[in-house]
């Protein structure tokens, strides 16, 4: 008998041989009808395949990402036998499941695919997934599969590198694909295919490899979840930051300048100042001490800290200077400088916490290829911070940090998220630094901080860098998209690299901890991700200019000027659209560059000293005195902002 113990902790015993399929049919039919794959103690197994021993078994349906990765890594298969029916001779490679949908890698040995074949392979996965050809694993050997194979220079590669006796086969009608496993019970699962793109792709990542093809498509078990989701990626393209950006007048790129080196133009600047603002504002409150460090260091000062190791291979090149040896780095981390004022003067337990942040700029070189507006770029700004503390404090103050990213969250609507606490594998302690002692004791609170202060979150083994543990918080967009925004980290690494030392109250000397973090991440990924979110409709206290005017002819221009002008002594950001034009072509203008209100002003409103106001995308609000409208745009504002 099997002894399985179910998600809700109930244990059951079920006959040698059973599969998780019969087991879900035991608990429900339901169940049985959604269940895409299965885990046993935290293994993937094949839902139709005999259990080998008992254990905890867990159950994944559509709705589960682990549902989602079966059901696109399966698609992957289909993919892969569709093309070797369409294109003989290829090489296969590689086709993993990916956040929406799924690749293969090829070799095509010839004429690559245009967008125009995409409905031929579209149609060809549909013909074969109607086969309800069950996905079937089997055991090889090395020398089996490597005979397979012997055509394939990437598969004999991967084959190359396996132990003999871990190799395994999946078949599905009559294809065979290398496989670890992970799939639907059969084909007749997938409904619904999209074949989304061909990109160019290095075989291993690596640039000195043969380049391949690599194939992107997308998968549903519903006809009508596919047309949803080509609709998510119409409105997608209509917010996305680049396109926005350049319409908004936000930020421009210059070859001449240089790639992934963002030009912030002035509606931009202002947008992104404001954000600076708000953020010291909440930081000042907390406690924050502002710094500012240089955009390049000494080349020692990373060699001391790490980076160079981590990143000098592959980022900016050392800069040379008239000094023999002398070279120079630019920033990839502001932390080392941060260590450096830390060690200005001896500190003593009674100045602790210091928290020191800067809106630092790092530069890190990043491959052209991977380069994507603002959220890949070469250099940009971090609103980095520090915070030097005790192993006493370490709680305290991660929950603190915690409070100052669930208020930059609220107030810019980003209500949606999860949290991520990375820790160390304790397979493999030779992966790590620091005594077990500390590495307990951030955990504990990392994981305490996270409970205490509600927040979902999930354990991911093994994801903790090798300096210590820390918390992500993996955020949703308007669209459902997931973006990592803002991160928290414990370090025992550089205090112990920087010989950072506090007197405690026993008059010996300690190491301090280290907090990473940075709320926003990058100055440029949070514009564009927040960009994105709101489709450029920021929120009215973070918007470049929250009121144009709209004098209805050149007799109504002073009067114009004046309504401004009483706007701008209230604090409210305002402009004037002086054009000689019709004022419907002003309205579609202002309703196209987005602000958040038009106020209409003709002879009628300058003799009752009035405004007639618009709201973008509200259309007509009526007639108002200047103070009452001032009135309304500061209490939307403090509204925002959470102020009384």
């Amino acid at each position: 008998m099997l002894s399985i113990t179910l998600p809700n902790g109930d244990v059951r015993e079920y006959p040698d041989g059973s599969r998780a399929y019969d087991i879900a049919l035991s608990i429900s039919e339901g169940l049985a009808r959604n269940a895409l794959s299965a885990s046993l103690d935290g293994n993937t197994v094949e839902l139709m395949a005999p259990l080998e021993h008992g254990g905890a078994l867990k159950m994944y349906t559509w709705e589960s990402p682990e549902g989602k990765q079966a059901f696109w890594h399966s698609s992957a298969h289909v993919l892969a036998q569709a093309l070797t029916q369409l294109y003989p001779g290829i090489h296969l490679t590689i086709g993993p499941a990916i956040e929406n949908g799924f690749y293969y890698d090829v070799d095509f040995r010839g004429a690559i695919p245009s967008d125009k074949d995409f409905p031929a392979i579209e149609a060809k996965m549909i013909e074969l997934a109607r086969l309800k050809a069950e996905f079937k694993m089997r055991s090889v050997s090395k020398s089996e599969a490597l005979e397979v194979y012997k055509d394939n220079p990437f598969k004999t590669e991967l084959i190359e590198n396996l132990e003999d006796g871990s190799i395994t086969f999946c078949d599905h009608g009559d294809f065979t694909d290398l496989c670890r496993g992970g799939h639907l019970p059969d084909t007749g699962w997938i409904k619904a295919v999209k074949v989304m793109n061909i990109a160019g792709a290095y075989w291993r990542g690596d640039e000195k490899r043969p380049q391949l093809s690599r194939v992107y498509a997308i998968s549903f078990p519903k006809k009508a979840l596919l047309d949803e989701y080509l609709t998510l990626l119409e409105e997608a393209k209509k917010r996305d930051h680049r396109r926005l950006g350049k319409e908004l007048e936000l930020f421009a790129f210059s070859q001449r300048v240089g790639q992934g080196l963002p030009l912030w133009l002035p509606k931009g600047t202002a947008l992104r100042e404001r954000l600076e603002q708000f953020l010291r504002t909440a930081q000042k409150k907390a406690g924050y001490l502002p710094v500012i460090t240089p955009h390049i260091g000494s080349k020692e000062l990373y060699e001391t800290s790490g980076h160079y190791a981590k990143y000098g291979k592959d980022s900016f090149q050392p800069i040379g200077t008239p000094e023999e040896g002398e070279e120079y780095l630019l920033k990839p981390m502001n932390c080392p400088h941060h260590c450096e004022i830390y060690k200005t003067k001896p500190r003593s337990y009674k100045d602790l916490p210091l928290r020191l942040s800067e809106f630092g700029t790092v530069y890190r070189y990043e491959m052209s290829g991977e380069l994507h507006g603002l959220t890949r770029v070469r250099g940009f700004t971090q609103d980095d911070a520090h915070l030097f503390c005790t192993n006493d404090q370490l709680l305290d103050e991660f929950k603190k940090v915690i409070e100052l990213v669930l208020y930059i969250f609220k107030t810019l609507d980003f209500t949606e998220f999860k949290s991520q606490v990375s820790i160390r594998d304790p397979e493999k302690p030779e992966k790590y630094i620091g005594s077990t002692e500390n590495w307990d004791k951030a955990e504990s609170a990392i994981v305490q901080a996270a409970q205490e202060m509600g927040l979902p979150y999930v354990i991911e083994t093994g994801e903790a860098a090798f300096y210590g543990p820390k918390l992500d918080f993996m955020v949703r967009d308007a669209l459902g998209r997931s973006w990592q925004l803002g991160t928290i980290q414990v370090d025992y690494n550089l205090p112990e690299r920087f010989e950072l030392e506090y007197k405690g109250s026993d008059n010996q000397m300690h190491r301090p901890v280290m907090i990473h973090r940075a709320p926003f991440g990058s100055m440029e990924r949070f514009v564009a991700v927040l960009l994105e979110h709101c489709g450029g409709n920021f929120p009215l206290w973070l918007t470049p200019e929250q009121v144009v005017v709209l004098p209805v002819s050149e007799k109504s221009i002073d009067y114009a000027r004046e309504v401004s002008q009483l706007l701008e002594n209230s604090d409210i950001r305002a402009l004037i659209d002086e054009r000689n034009e019709k004022t419907g072509r002003k309205i579609r203008d202002a309703e196209v560059s987005k602000v958040p209100f038009m106020l209409i002003v003709g002879e009628l409103e300058a003799q009752n000293r009035s405004v007639s106001v618009r709201r973008h995308g509200h259309g007509d609000l009526g007639s108002m005195s200047i103070d009452e409208f001032a009135q309304l745009v500061q209490r939307a504002v403090r509204e925002e902002l959470g102020v009384e």
